[in-house]
């Protein structure tokens, strides 16, 4: 049995008329040639901070990831400058050419692109480059396929709803128990046999539901898949299994430092899972929940026989604010004629995307918030976002009955919250 997928393309409004030309790419021309792209040696990082240094790039590209850059705001900014650089990744200074989405916050919707052409001739991401528009919270992703076919439904960011909020969802790495071949195949068979079966259990995958995660944090599984994906890939089946994992805790919206300890609690439960299974855990994602949350996640790594170093990094611009200039374009602006003092930025990358500021590398095992262009790095540093006013927010299901209540009701540890004016 075949499904059709259909995704629609909601676009901004646009003021005047747009008609791509090749000229209109000018701004963004390499200046280093396509063979001499990304840095495929792990940078060497002897302090928390350092300037980023590109080298050269192999010839051989089967060992390569995708790549994720996210932005979270302390006021309503624009992302081209970023997104401008990103997107030559897609196929002009790097091979990550299979497919790139972005997607950014609305208010609380969200607003989604995606497509399966690379980034670098794509004339939705042209648009998106020359037509400025301004958000609090943004995720977008770069793909190389390793599991999953070049189509639309494997293009990150994925999507769901839940809680009544939309949450999106980029991936980049290996994570093997979540490989759709160890529990999915496409052949339709009878699902009437004894799930105990070794035979089922060899030939008819088809039936296998995705792995379940959640006992890290009370989260039983009932059997229930309310979120299942619908492409191929490793990632999406890991983000829904997180959403069923949280669902499943909670019947109030949690509060922040407690789906901050949520989070980290079943990431160490993946990656546990994954150890058993052949090859290097490389786990690091984006999670946009909501117009102001974002989380990050590292569990870097290189794949067997690549020097190709996956992690995340992420720097902080807020004044004074000086000039940047894009590792993969001759392209500098001076942030100080186009800000406030209002403004603060956080952005975050598979590798750099300036070559003359400070990123700092997400440690291994680290979950940061960011919310008000700013890192959170523990669940009770997740308390002054609460502050902001930024928590979870839905109609759908009671809110939280109060902060101190759920980290207590939730069993965060004491040091979390004690003497924490609450």
């Amino acid at each position: 049995m075949k499904y059709l997928v259909t995704i629609a393309l909601v676009l901004p409004p646009l003021v005047g008329s747009f008609q791509p030309t090749p000229s209109s790419w000018a701004p963004c021309r390499s200046r280093i040639n396509d063979d001499e792209a990304q840095s495929n040696d792990r940078p060497a990082m002897p302090t928390a901070k350092r300037k980023w240094q590109r080298r050269q790039h192999p010839s051989s590209t089967q060992l390569s990831m995708c790549q994720l850059m996210g932005m979270n705001c302390a006021a309503l900014t624009d992302f081209t400058f970023s997104f401008r650089g990103f997107a030559r990744r897609g196929g002009a200074t790097d091979v990550h050419s299979h497919g790139w989405g972005l997607c950014f916050y609305d208010g609380r919707g969200l607003r989604a692109f995606h497509d399966p052409d690379p980034a670098a001739e794509s004339l939705l991401a042209e648009f998106l480059q020359t037509h400025p528009v301004k958000t609090f919270n943004m995720v977008s992703h770069i793909r190389y396929a390793t599991r999953g076919e070049v189509k639309l439904e494997n293009v990150h960011p994925f999507q769901r709803e839940m809680w009544g909020i939309s949450f999106c969802f980029a991936h980049n790495g290996d994570v093997s128990s979540f490989d759709r071949s160890q529990f999915a195949t496409n052949e339709v068979v009878d699902c009437t046999t004894d799930s105990n079966s070794p035979k089922l259990n060899k030939l008819n995958k088809s039936c296998v539901k995705i792995p379940w995660i959640g006992n890290s944090i009370g989260a039983k599984d009932t059997g229930e898949r309310p979120y299942n994906p619908i492409g191929a890939t490793d990632s999406e089946a890991l983000f829904c299994a997180i959403l069923n994992a949280l669902r499943a805790r909670f019947d109030t919206l949690p509060s922040l430092p407690v789906m901050h300890s949520a989070i980290q609690s079943l990431c160490h439960e993946i990656v546990s899972i994954d150890d058993q299974y052949e090859g290097t855990t490389i786990l690091n994602f984006l999670l946009g929940c909501g117009p102001h949350i974002q989380f990050a996640y590292s569990w870097p790594g290189a794949r067997e026989g690549s020097k190709v170093w996956n992690g995340l990094h992420y720097l902080v611009r807020e004044p004074p604010f000086g000039s940047a200039h894009l590792s993969d374009c001759d392209y500098t602006i001076n942030f100080a004629t186009k800000t406030t003092e209002e403004d603060r930025v956080a952005v975050i990358a598979t590798a750099p995307l300036t070559d003359d500021e400070d990123w700092v590398e997400i440690k291994r095992g680290q979950l940061i918030l960011f919310d008000d262009g700013l890192p959170h790095m523990a669940p009770d540093d997740c308390y002054e976002a609460e502050l902001r006013k930024h928590g979870l927010k839905s109609d759908a299901i009671p809110p939280t009955p109060s902060l101190e209540i759920d980290m207590r009701r939730y069993e965060l540890r004491k040091d979390f919250y004690q003497g924490a004016s609450i």
